[in-house]
């Protein structure tokens, strides 16, 4: 089955180079488009896309906001990828922490968009790893709060996973530095998510770094 997406961007030549990107792959099909924030819900809860790929800033309702909503409302929601102009742009950590989970770059090659929805789309890794710590190092430092990570009460392998995971290695590459089985890392990382009450690995890994149990920098 293709990983199935949807577009919301108010730009049509934004959201027609996306189409054209991702529709040239027979492993992903765009499945609708959008031009503002304020369709997601409806169309989300029609199309049923595995991802949905959202402009951060629009004019009626932004893809913080729409984020949000979407987490909020919709029963097993899809990913969420935030796109935008700038990658140091504080918009893009609000979305991180606001459930999204992962950003792309308005200015990125065709095989790196690709890539992008293909890695969102599965799950089992950071998107942009350097470019999160640089955000959480930027916006994420007065926001310090170690309470999430103290009351999760992580084994000592789950702190090692979750700092893995923060430097953006996938299950596979995490199995083989600790020399241990995929299936067994795969229950690490479920375990680390449902003890930080982490929707997934990104809102994890800002929750490591807003605590200061990994440093940023």
């Amino acid at each position: 089955m293709p990983v199935t997406v949807l577009l919301v961007d108010d730009e049509p030549l934004v959201r027609a180079g996306l189409r054209a990107v991702l529709g040239a792959q027979s492993d992903i099909e765009v499945v609708g488009e959008a031009a503002d924030g304020a369709a997601v819900i409806p169309l989300v809860r029609s199309l049923r896309p595995d991802v949905v790929a959202m402009d951060v800033r629009m004019p009626l309702l932004d893809g913080i906001e729409a984020t949000r909503a979407v987490l909020r409302t919709v029963p097993d929601p899809p990913k969420i990828l935030v796109i935008t102009t700038f990658e140091d742009d504080e918009y893009v950590y609000e979305a991180l922490r606001a459930g999204a989970d992962g950003f792309l770059l308005k200015r990125s090659r065709p095989e790196e968009i690709v890539h992008a929805v293909r890695l969102v789309a599965a799950g089992d890794s950071l998107l942009f790893p350097a470019s999160v710590r640089q955000l959480a190092a930027r916006y994420g430092a007065g926001r310090a709060d170690a309470e999430p990570l103290a009351k999760a009460r992580l084994t000592e392998r789950e702190a090692e996973v979750l700092r893995l995971m923060a430097r953006g290695l996938t299950n596979a590459e995490i199995a083989a530095g600790l020399v241990v089985g995929a299936e067994t890392v795969k229950s690490h990382v479920s375990a680390v998510l449902a003890k930080l009450g982490a929707r997934d690995r990104t809102q994890a890994v800002i929750a490591a770094y807003e605590s200061g149990f990994v440093a940023p920098r």
